[in-house]
């Protein structure tokens, strides 16, 4: 009788487990703790923020789509589906040559830009979704869009802090555009890539210190010590002057209190997208006070720009790896002998 109980309470277990296999199979793919999908008796489910979406297996994969902000544009040119976007705000800020050349062949319309978006070109376009930040001050125009039948779905990649999680928000645009394998063979390389980086500066012999951004007028504007520039600099085996603060948000602070803790930076990297020293120069006076600027190295983000347009902000999203790269090429430039810097420039 015993052995019998012992038989009934293993296969009971068997079974749960089987059953606890097949619930995870349908949890949530997490994004990052902001945001969440997962797929459920034909529905997609999305919760971004304060939204939450159920889409109907019968309306996506998304045919066509509006992007209104450019960083978007990232995730969509890295999986290859740049002709499913029918619009684009604000075009000139928008690196991807492919998307500049079928704006130019009429394929792209331009819908506007982040001041005013031309809502009834919209919706005269019909597109299934629209993919934006939220933005309070639109709350008007997005309703409009909403009360004739255009999906309007917000994201929050910018608000990550972690790389990789910036990243893999290819997996929801996979999702969206029906490019799943895609996107999770991309999520995989660019996190391998990573990890092997990280991996590689964590053998360096020694850690830099590093100084970012710059001022805009009276105020320098530094990175706390979680976002994701310092989680950068702390993976490429660098020491961010702000590395022990705890904010994932921007500091203000005055040139007096930035000269205080910049004794002994090496590196001053983000310096805007300035031409060269002078004109940095020319442009603050203070600047030349800093030891780092007379004797240091100085790197702005203007790799890869064409006027109004800085890839930085758009592949630059997705492909966290290479933005590593340029970090561990510039603070330790021996373990990387052979690599051209992607993003990042020096200032000379």
């Amino acid at each position: 009788m015993k052995q019998r109980i012992l038989l009934l309470f293993t296969v009971i277990a068997l079974i749960s487990c089987k059953r606890e296999q097949k619930i995870s199979s349908s949890d949530w793919t997490q994004i990052s703790s902001r945001t969440q999908f997962k797929e459920h008796d034909g529905v997609l489910e999305l919760k971004s923020g304060n939204f939450t979406y159920n889409f109907k297996k019968n309306q996506t994969p998304f045919k066509k789509i509006i992007l209104l902000n450019a960083s978007m544009a990232g995730y969509i040119a890295e999986l290859g589906a740049e002709n499913l976007i029918i619009g684009v705000s604000s075009p000139e800020y928008i690196y991807s040559e492919k998307i500049q050349k079928l704006l130019k062949e009429g394929k792209i319309q331009n819908v506007g830009s982040e001041q005013k978006y031309d809502v009834e070109k919209i919706i005269s376009m019909k597109p299934d979704a629209i993919f934006t930040n939220y933005i309070a001050s639109f709350d008007n125009a997005y309703q409009l869009l909403k009360n004739n039948g255009i999906q309007v779905v917000f994201l929050d990649e910018y608000m990550e802090q972690l790389p990789l999680e910036k990243t893999a928000y290819i997996k929801l645009f996979g999702e969206f555009l029906g490019k799943e394998k895609e996107a999770d063979a991309r999520y995989k390389e660019i996190e391998k890539n990573y990890n092997d980086l990280k991996q590689l500066a964590s053998t360096a012999k020694e850690k830099p210190v590093v100084l970012v951004n710059e001022m805009y007028g009276d105020v320098w504007y530094l990175p706390g010590g979680k976002t994701s520039v310092a989680n950068f600099i702390s993976d490429a085996s660098a020491s961010y002057i702000m590395k022990e603060n705890k904010e994932e948000k921007s500091l203000t602070m005055s040139f007096e209190e930035v000269y205080a803790k910049s004794g002994t930076v090496q590196y001053w990297v983000n310096a805007g997208n300035h031409t060269s020293k002078k004109e940095m120069l020319g442009g603050n006076p203070f600047y030349g006070k800093l030891d780092v600027f007379n004797k240091g190295k100085i790197y702005t983000i203007a790799g890869k720009e064409k006027q109004s347009a800085n890839d930085f902000f758009e592949s630059g999203v997705v492909r966290a790896d290479l933005v590593l790269k340029d970090y561990i090429k510039i603070f330790h430039p021996e373990l990387l002998p052979e690599y051209q810097l992607t993003y990042m420039k020096e200032l000379q």
